[in-house]
């Protein structure tokens, strides 16, 4: 089914969301969470690709605070060169109101409102993440473990930090099952991040998956940007796929 742009009522305003309806009957659910740049049309073709292995998708707009999908869109075209780098020096407010707390409000609102959709299984739900989508998954997980099954993060950063609430210290209480594909070369994920991260997981007994992805950059799923990687982001969506279809049905 065509996917279409809602809105809905989110804790601290109204937000907007790229909706895409699942199959007729029970079906599982999953929770698409945006990269840095925004919900766009990129954004948008990667959910409906993702809804046809069967699911219904929901991508919220988690920059809802600072303006509209549309006021926070990138004016220029972020496959020139240079031109994402601009962009994320000029990114400016849209990380208002962010912090954590707020972030765990959000997830729990957005996961009601896939849960509230015709045919999902509220207790039968996916979570894939990009770049802070990651991040963000992986709290999702770590939240909301009787209702995410399965988690994926893609060219994740910031995982590992010396704070108390850290990805890689509050993912021991996630049940999901965990693909994390990183970038190569990442300044925002280096090696010993991705150790601790995996030790984390290890240690609280998670089933997961873990891997570099050679030579792909920072941002390799997204075919609107300079860093876009062809292979990484097919290999991405093939083991993506894979990992639903284990976690829940299809």
């Amino acid at each position: 089914m065509a996917g279409q742009t809602i809105n809905f009522e989110a804790p601290d305003g109204t937000a907007e969301a790229y909706l895409v309806p699942g199959p007729d009957g029970p079906h599982a659910g999953v929770l698409l969470l945006i990269d840095a740049i925004g919900l766009r049309p990129q954004i948008e073709l990667m959910a409906d690709r993702i809804a046809a292995w069967g699911y219904t998708v929901f991508a919220p707009n988690v920059f809802y605070r600072a303006g509209t999908a549309a006021e926070l869109a990138p004016q220029a075209d972020l496959r020139e060169p240079g031109a994402r780098e601009a962009f994320f020096g000029t990114m400016g407010s849209r990380r208002t109101g962010m912090e954590t707390p707020n972030l765990l409000r959000d997830l729990a609102g957005c996961l009601d409102q896939l849960a509230a959709q015709p045919g999902v299984d509220g207790a039968r739900i996916g979570a894939t993440g990009y770049c802070m989508g990651g991040m963000l998954a992986l709290r999702a997980a770590a939240a909301h473990p009787d209702r995410i099954r399965a988690a994926g993060a893609f060219h994740a950063g910031n995982l590992v930090t010396d704070e108390p609430d850290s990805v890689h210290r509050v993912i021991t209480t996630a049940t999901a099952e965990v693909l994390a594909g990183h970038a190569d070369n990442d300044r925002s994920n280096p090696p010993e991040a991705i150790a601790a991260l995996d030790e984390a997981m290890r240690s609280a007994g998670i089933t997961f998956t873990t891997a570099v992805y050679p030579g792909a950059q920072h941002g390799y799923t997204m075919a609107d940007t300079s860093s876009y990687d062809e292979a990484g982001a097919e290999r991405h969506f093939r083991e993506l796929q894979d990992l639903f279809a284990r976690t829940l049905g299809s």
